[in-house]
């Protein structure tokens, strides 16, 4: 496994690692505040004299105290977290070890040093509390293996690293499904307050409702939708006291611990193993806040550092996704990160062919046309400007070169099928019907694929539409068909409840009858020429 020196320098302030407040942090300032009562702990012989001496040092002076005995130090902490239950005691060793490993670097390479001299791993008793029941114990443990796994010289072994990161992956999805629940409530209680308000100051003029979901769409308001309801929350919160706005839980502290994990080359494999990116995809395409948003891009980020995650990152529909928070953010942030991805899978891949996908990929999803918006605007960082003239350069290049194919193809790819002209084009179909069998019928699968998944209306009417073009001019287009399952799928659509999609799914239909009837219109004549080339010189002889 390469060693942990291979994780990205990056300064503090593209990180946000540290600076932004999470539930996490502030239940660790509370708890710093508590100081623990080692003697009880030493009279009850709960632990030794030598441990309550080491202890009792390191609450007096953490930083000075390790640095001049790191041995005992490690020991202590690490018995302490062993021999105790109480979780209110376990949760300040926990913050103890969190602000040792904070403060200097260095103090990460005394835990290993310990752990390597007993010929142990070090990883041990922080991967036990993560089964623990209490959340904090749970997510500050994650935390410091984070810290361990990334700021020493060792990396975590490949068990142990898998397990983590499927934590990770699990826990984000967790608390997104319950951060999303929350929201959802909130939304109703808002409703609640709302109507009450009205009602309240009928006939007065002094009513204020407040549309969490309506202004999305409203061009003339740039703020972030998440955002706003923050705000819409916090004025009913005000108004009424009776509304409080929900914790993000651990949601942001998951994401630091991914941020800090992905910058490891080895442990970014590792997380695509357990299939990470499909899940950061899913989150992203939920509507969590500004903050996870920004966290949830930058692992994305990080991971196209890498040549072959960034040719292979489109695959799980990142563009497309990412072109959509582009589209409504507001914060300055998540509008660099995304556009350093964008860069990042333009210019990392090894492949010009992949590069040039990407690009076309990015016209597809209108991203041209918010950079020229963004160009419109003033940023304080530099890097926007930057990122906002190569990628209009690159884009608009890639129009240029664009063929009428390519460019079904990355719409294809995209799982974003429109009525764009390309689809209606007779002489389109004609010269590239037989393209669709390429790479052992990618784009043909696709479609297929979309006929069954999708829930779009508009979707699954042009594909329908385009089964029916591909039958009508590639001959075996319906033997093909049959053999990937795409008929019977077409069949079923002729019952789909909306009338766009039944009349798209019946001229499917019809052309693969006719073409059927034409294969046999055509067979008839042959056989009816035959018979009269064997029948004319019988009727010559008569």
């Amino acid at each position: 496994m390469a060693n942990v020196k291979d994780y990205i320098q990056m300064p503090n302030e593209n990180i946000d690692m540290i600076a932004a407040t999470s539930v996490l942090q502030q239940q660790a300032g509370e708890i710093r505040n508590k100081p623990i009562n080692w003697a009880s702990y030493m009279q009850s012989q709960m632990i030794s004299p030598e441990d309550f001496q080491c202890i009792t040092s390191l609450d007096t002076s953490k930083s000075i105290y390790m640095q001049a005995n790191p041995s005992q130090s490690v020991k202590t902490l690490l018995n302490l977290l062993s021999h105790v239950s109480k979780d209110s005691t376990i949760q300040y060793i926990l913050v103890m070890i969190d602000d040792l490993l904070q403060e200097d670097r260095v103090h990460v390479t005394y835990f290993h040093e310990y752990a390597n001299k007993r010929k142990e791993h070090i990883w041990g008793p922080f991967l036990n509390l993560l089964n623990r029941q209490d959340g904090f114990i749970v997510h500050m443990s994650s935390r410091i293996i984070a810290k361990l796994a990334c700021w020493g010289t060792e990396s975590i072994p490949k068990s142990d690293l898998n397990f983590y990161l499927q934590f990770l992956k699990d826990q984000l999805t967790i608390h997104c499904k319950a951060y999303l629940k929350d929201m959802a409530d909130l939304a109703k209680r808002v409703q609640t307050v709302v109507v009450h308000t009205h009602s309240h100051h009928h006939g007065h003029g002094h009513g204020h409702g407040y549309n969490l979901h309506g202004s999305h769409h409203d061009q003339n308001n740039h703020q972030n939708e998440t955002y706003r309801e923050f705000n819409a929350e916090q004025q009913i919160s005000n108004a009424e006291n009776k509304i409080i706005i929900p914790a993000n839980e651990y949601i942001q502290s998951v994401a630091r611990c991914l941020q800090m994990m992905l910058r490891v080359d080895d442990y970014r494999f590792a997380f695509v193993s357990v299939d990470g990116i499909s899940t950061l995809v899913r989150i992203l395409s939920s509507r969590v806040n500004f903050q996870v948003q920004y966290q949830l891009v930058f692992c994305l980020w990080v991971l196209t550092f890498n040549p072959l995650l960034a040719t292979k990152m489109n695959k799980f529909s990142v563009i497309p996704i990412l072109a959509d928070i582009l589209n409504d953010c507001a914060k300055e942030k998540v509008t660099r990160i995304i556009l350093a991805v964008f860069r990042n899978l333009i210019e990392k891949p090894t492949d010009p062919q992949v590069a040039k996908e990407h690009c076309i990929a990015m016209v597809q999803c209108k991203v041209l046309k918010q950079l020229s918006i963004l160009e419109q605007r003033r940023f304080d960082d530099e890097d926007i400007a930057a990122d906002v003239e190569y990628l209009t350069q690159r884009l608009q290049n890639s129009v240029q070169d664009l063929s009428s194919f390519d460019e079904y193809a990355t719409e294809l790819r995209s799982a974003r099928l429109e009525w764009s002209p390309v689809h209606k084009s007779a002489k389109f179909w004609r010269e590239n019907a037989q393209r669709l069998n390429e790479k052992n019928y990618e784009l043909l699968r696709i479609l297929v694929h979309l006929l069954e998944t999708s829930k779009d209306p508009v979707i699954l009417s042009v594909a329908c539409f385009d089964i029916g073009e591909y039958v009508r001019h590639y001959p075996r287009g319906k033997h093909v068909l049959e053999q990937l399952g795409g008929k019977q799928i077409v069949m079923q659509l002729l019952g789909h409840e909306d009338p766009n999609v039944r009349y798209e799914a019946l001229l499917a239909v019809q052309k693969l009858m006719v073409h059927n009837w034409e294969y046999l219109g055509k067979q008839l004549e042959k056989e009816n020429e035959n018979q009269k080339q064997t029948s004319a010189p019988i009727t010559g002889k008569a």
